[in-house]
């Protein structure tokens, strides 16, 4: 591993970490670590369209309780590897670099939490990988089996995911995004948070992240590699200790599933933030940290 700077540029001084790049599955990361290197590692993925920063306001607490946490710009992402092609964005690779991220830092096991995309990919670690999760939580995304059974019975779903149908079209979702310097993005991001979570600050370094050569195409290319694969899990029971963190004002997803995602664990727990949205752990980031806590010290 390559220690690149103290602090990593252009983020609050406040913020604890280091940034580190990582050699993973064939592909180079980008990662913010900090906190105890003898610490039980936790890994935050993030979803789209943030980075590493999308969990920034969770690195202080996490590494003050003593873990080792480390947070990666997944492939793809703001200073990560872009590599070419859709296959390359399939679940099954998007798991490995987390995998082989584990190996890199010398952990057999992670506490591992996602939001949104990084969820998705939490949870098909935890499905495929369970001996590399100590314990796992997913914010805001569903079940894989409980989001396709959901797709399938309920329209009001597949509206609320026009999106990724869009996403399918050829340079236009690029185009389209990059408008007024992003403001198609920066509207949603607004639109489906409370008001004040993200400030301006936040969203100069979004921009900075997406403007980087090659960034925005591979983020969507998370889209068109599920659409083209569809893959499905090789099981449905999640057997490591589990916790479903969901802001129930999510605009995205039908709440119904974070309990029907609970189900299908073995050992699961569902925390219900009623007044947070599809973005919880930035409207109750000091909630969720303490939830992560209790939920890691249990």
């Amino acid at each position: 591993m390559n220690v690149e700077t103290a602090t990593p540029e252009g983020y609050p001084a406040e913020d604890p970490g280091e940034s580190v790049y990582v050699e993973t599955n064939g592909v180079r990361l980008h990662t913010v670590q900090t906190g105890p290197e003898d610490g039980p590692l936790v890994v935050l993925l993030h979803g789209f369209p943030e980075f590493w920063y999308g969990w920034h306001d969770l690195l202080r607490p996490l590494s003050n309780a003593g873990y080792r946490v480390v947070v990666p710009d997944q492939r793809g992402y703001n200073l990560s590897d872009k590599p070419d092609g859709v296959d390359a964005y399939h679940l099954d690779e998007l798991a490995a670099d987390v995998v082989g991220l584990v190996d890199a830092l010398g952990a057999e096991s992670a506490y591992l939490v996602g939001h949104d995309w990084g969820a998705a990919v939490a949870w098909w670690v935890a499905l495929h990988h369970p001996d590399r999760v100590e314990k796992l939580c997913v914010v805001n995304v569903p079940h894989p089996h409980v989001f396709d059974r959901t797709m399938r019975r309920h329209w009001d779903q597949r509206f609320r995911s026009w999106y990724v149908l869009f996403f399918q079209l050829p340079v236009v979702p690029e185009l389209v995004s990059r408008v007024h310097g992003w403001q198609p993005l920066v509207r949603t991001m607004r639109r489906t948070s409370l008001p004040g979570t993200f400030t301006v600050a936040d969203f100069e370094r979004y921009r900075e992240a997406w403007n980087r050569p090659g960034a925005f195409r591979a983020m969507l290319n998370w889209y068109r590699a599920i659409v083209r694969s569809r893959p499905r899990p090789r099981r449905t029971r999640v057997t490591v200790p589990t916790l479903v963190v969901w802001g129930e004002r999510d605009r995205f997803l039908r709440k119904s599933m974070a309990r029907e995602s609970v189900d299908l664990c073995d050992d699961g727990r569902l925390l219900r933030c009623e007044d947070a949205t599809h973005w919880v752990h930035h409207e109750e980031s000091v909630r969720v940290a303490e939830a992560l806590l209790e939920f890691f010290a249990e």
